[in-house]
């Protein structure tokens, strides 16, 4: 049965972006890059925010026939659906991509209910509405070790969700991650 799965690389303060949009910081290093890769192996769909998408359009063409990690991911995001919920979008031109005006959470809900694989939602305004509706089934929090005092949330205020812990790791370049099931 898939799963819908929330991922996010965010600021110990819990910002994807700085108060000035920034988020060179979050960039990962190897060895983040590559069990991120791995967890992203099982994503069959990405359903994604307008912003994200179009921070993600290098990967629609990145190159794919190299053994290093970024090609590595490079395969797996190409070998995704990708779903883009905006309103301003007139269009998307990279393959396996659909253009959706509106988020609608019961669809998205079918939709994972029905998928073979994953599905990952991704940006966190997206993430948000689907957080609100309770159609997330595991989040996958990874936090820098850096304070940015602001900016863009990675979870949604006003909302309350109780967590399982189900993994958790500490990198040597001081980032940690933590995967949790939501409770029903």
């Amino acid at each position: 049965m898939a799963r819908l799965l929330y991922t996010t690389i965010a600021s110990l303060d819990g910002y994807v972006a700085d108060a000035a949009g920034s988020f060179e910081w979050a960039a990962p290093d190897a060895e983040v890059h590559a069990f991120v890769n791995d967890l992203e192996r099982d994503v069959g769909t990405y359903l994604c925010g307008r912003r994200l998408f179009e921070v993600m359009a290098y990967w629609e063409t990145a190159p794919t026939d190299g053994d290093g990690i970024e090609h590595d991911y490079a395969r797996i995001w190409q070998a995704a659906d990708k779903v883009v919920y905006s309103r301003t979008l007139t269009e998307v031109t990279s393959g396996r991509t659909t253009l959706e005006r509106d988020f609608d959470p019961v669809a998205a809900g079918r939709f994972v209910a029905g998928a073979e694989r994953d599905v990952s939602v991704g940006g966190p305004t997206l993430a948000a509405a689907a957080l609100r509706a309770g159609i997330v089934d595991e989040l996958a929090l990874f936090r820098v070790p850096v304070v940015v005092g602001g900016g863009t949330s990675s979870l949604p205020d006003g909302i309350r969700l109780d967590l399982e812990l189900l993994d958790s790791r500490r990198f040597a370049g001081g980032t940690t991650y933590a995967r949790y099931a939501v409770r029903r």
